[in-house]
């Protein structure tokens, strides 16, 4: 498993089992296997999906470490395979039979890999229109997903409460809805200390699933 998706991983599951009171341990393990398995990614995705269908107390996290799962197949297997691999047939079928899959989680992923290469300092503001694109025509389906937090960038500048009371207004059916609190607040502050952790989840409408995400997101960016 790459560096910062093996950081990722640990923390993710570490907080979601501490916040739930509930033993992580095996479901860890047999994950960080179905990662690590010297297979085609299609057979990752499906050992992937086994072990969350065997431990359903972690089934919030499934399509979080869908894109974990993805991240590191680009950083590691990847460079195993053909040079032009990513344009070829077979994973253009891959990406069509699982386009539904993942979250929004894993452009924050590419672009904080972008980051970490250019050593740059993430922030919202280049995210939205360097990475995303979201002011170019071509781009608006990125526009529309991010259209709450285009409309609410002043919250980096806010408190965790504030953008926890942003993030409880969304509407359902909001493309953000589940991943707005702890995106907003990673780039808010990327570097939380454990006072400010607890912070974030006293401020939290989904503690468990909150700070799992926005302990992936900072540790990934370590």
């Amino acid at each position: 498993m790459e560096g910062k998706v093996k950081l990722a991983f640990n923390a993710g599951i570490q907080a979601y089992a501490k916040t739930e009171q509930i033993d992580g341990a095996a479901f860890s393990t047999e994950l960080a296997k179905a990662f690590e398995l010297d297979k085609p990614f299609v057979d990752k995705v499906a050992a992937l999906d086994a072990v969350f269908d065997d431990h359903q107390q972690f089934e919030e996290l499934r399509e979080i470490y869908f894109d974990l799962l993805m991240i590191n197949f680009f950083a590691e297997d990847v460079q195993k395979l053909e040079g032009d691999y990513l344009d070829s047939p077979e994973w253009e079928a891959i990406e069509e039979d699982t386009i539904d899959r993942g979250t929004e989680l894993l452009n924050i992923f590419l672009y904080l890999r972008e980051c970490a290469d250019d050593e740059i300092e993430p922030s919202l503001d280049d995210y939205l229109k360097e990475f995303l694109l979201v002011e170019e025509d071509e781009f608006q389906d990125e526009y529309n997903i991010y259209e709450t937090v285009i409309a609410n960038q002043i919250l980096v500048d806010s408190t965790y409460p504030e953008i926890s009371k942003v993030a409880e207004s969304l509407s359902f059916n909001d493309d953000m809805k589940e991943l707005f609190y702890p995106v907003m607040s990673f780039f808010n502050e990327q570097k939380p200390t454990d006072a400010q952790f607890d912070e974030f989840v006293k401020a939290s409408q989904n503690r468990a699933l909150d700070l799992a995400t926005y302990q992936i997101i900072v540790n990934f960016n370590k």
